[in-house]
């Protein structure tokens, strides 16, 4: 018989997910995975996930797991679990910045934190997955989160109230060190391609960066044209393999095959006019710099909010790829040209005697509980 597990479903961002609270499932986290694969309706060799909560794509096919603190400092802890579709496997390396957005939010409302007494909440959220903290400011009234409001974000019908994100000292979330190689680009040698230039950098998640034009693109290209380009996804996820060894996160290239979350891959390029999904263009001086992104073998239709993070932080490290091509002299937050339109995200950086330091990564989601109940799984 399946287990009946109260839960919420929550979208945070341009995700959506499944949220427990960790007294509600079993002490023994050997029997998580069986619960989140049942859950989510994975594997699914169709694609679908039409017999669980999952939608078929990476960013709806996410758990996050709700605690109190382990950590000082933090109000809460917070574990995220990447779900693959097609594939009977749960992944705890990596963190979800949209779906950040809705833990503080959860915690209010749930009493894990004393309701504040002003209009406004700060929750420090502990991210287990990262060992970073992350400050999470949103609206409240009558002690509870408010979600109605009047910011819309890319990728998201509608407007509603805004959460600010703080990822505080986000460098070294994956790896334990900001330029894992030490350097801000470095050249791979990839079988059927031959020597390719990357920059890999990890802060909030690690990801990996290439010019669009080293692989014959101009940049624009929309998720579905990427993905129904079998050569060009075969070359993504070759060079993603490599740098995972790289970086350190894999030893070898058959054990970055099963390592699906990390690195996260982009394609980015100087900024020009793009469509996006909706058909409504972007004009090039719109944006600071074009790029798509790539999560757990899938072209994004936005950008992963950590990998927004972490290409902010890439533009601001002297030499990487990110910094070659945004856009010059720009100043304030970046502005990502991606499929869903225009992200905005701000970074501090600063470099001294020992190297680069990320100090922190900002932005702005919005999110939405959508049910409580009960999950069986």
């Amino acid at each position: 018989m399946a287990r009946r597990i109260p839960a919420a479903f929550i979208r945070g961002g341009t995700s959506k997910g499944l949220v427990f609270h960790r007294r509600d499932l079993p002490a023994d986290r050997g029997e998580w995975d069986a619960i989140f694969l049942a859950a989510m309706g994975s594997p699914d060799r169709y694609g679908r996930q039409l017999n669980g909560m999952g939608g078929g794509v990476s960013s709806l096919s996410k758990v996050c797991i709700v605690d109190a603190p382990t950590r000082p400092g933090a109000d809460i802890d917070y574990t995220f679990v990447q779900v693959q579709v097609k594939e009977a496997r749960c992944e705890y390396r990596g963190n979800c910045g949209n779906m950040s957005s809705a833990m503080g939010p959860f915690a209010v409302d749930e009493g894990l934190v004393s309701a504040p007494r002003g209009d406004e909440a700060l929750v420090r959220i502990h991210n287990t997955n990262t060992g970073k903290i992350i400050e999470s400011r949103f609206a409240v009234a009558g002690g509870r989160s408010v979600e109605t409001g009047e910011l819309e974000i890319p990728g998201v019908h509608g407007r509603a109230a805004p959460v600010r994100l703080d990822f505080l000292e986000p460098g070294g979330a994956s790896t334990g060190r900001l330029l894992p190689t030490g350097r801000a680009c470095d050249r791979l040698d990839v079988a059927g391609i031959g020597a390719i230039d990357a920059s890999m950098v990890d802060a909030a998640n690690a990801c990996v960066f290439v010019d669009a034009a080293a692989l014959g693109l101009g940049g624009g290209e929309l998720p579905d044209e990427i993905d129904a380009d079998a050569g060009l996804m075969q070359r993504l996820e070759q060079i993603r393999r490599h740098a995972s060894v790289a970086m350190g996160i894999a030893p070898s290239l058959d054990a970055a095959a099963g390592v699906r979350m990390l690195p996260l891959i982009a394609f980015v390029a100087a900024p020009r006019a793009t469509i996006t999904l909706a058909g409504e263009g972007i004009p090039a001086d719109a944006a600071d710099l074009v790029i798509r992104m790539l999560s757990n073998g899938q072209p994004h239709r936005a950008v992963p909010l950590t990998g927004a993070l972490c290409t902010a932080v890439a533009t601001l490290i002297d030499g990487s790829i990110p910094a070659r091509l945004a856009r010059p002299g720009r100043e304030g937050p970046l502005r990502l040209a991606m499929p869903s339109g225009v992200l905005t995200v701000d970074a501090r950086v600063r470099r001294d005697g020992s190297g680069w330091f990320a100090e922190s990564g900002s932005f702005f989601r919005t999110t939405r509980r959508l049910f409580d109940g009960f999950v069986y799984a």
